[in-house]
């Protein structure tokens, strides 16, 4: 149990989906999962929301601690990859909320 979830939620074009899951799934989250503090990661699609404008996708990533998602590491394994260049640039209506784990 880490104590703190990660959940980073966001949109992407129609056009572009086939290849964010393909680059999120195959390059993104196996060099995310490489940053110290980060134990793993699950991701999701939308199925129902009771709130117009909730993101498409969403990924929960479990940390260590609050500050991994700032550290040196992840930032250092977030640039790697196709995804900073082919994929984040076109990401929209995104947020990135830090959960500590109760009880």
């Amino acid at each position: 149990m880490t104590g703190y979830i990660y959940l980073v939620q966001m949109d992407i074009p129609a056009s572009l989906e086939r290849e964010f899951n393909r680059i999120y799934d195959t390059q993104h989250v196996p060099n995310i999962l490489k940053a110290p503090g980060v134990r793993g990661c699950r991701r999701y699609k939308l199925v129902s929301a009771d709130v117009p404008g909730v993101a498409r996708y969403a990924a929960v990533y479990e940390i260590d601690s609050p500050d991994i998602p700032e550290s040196a590491g992840w930032k250092e394994w977030s640039e790697k990859g196709d995804w900073p260049g082919k994929i984040r640039p076109h990401t929209t209506n995104r947020s990135h909320i830090i959960f500590q784990q109760l009880g």
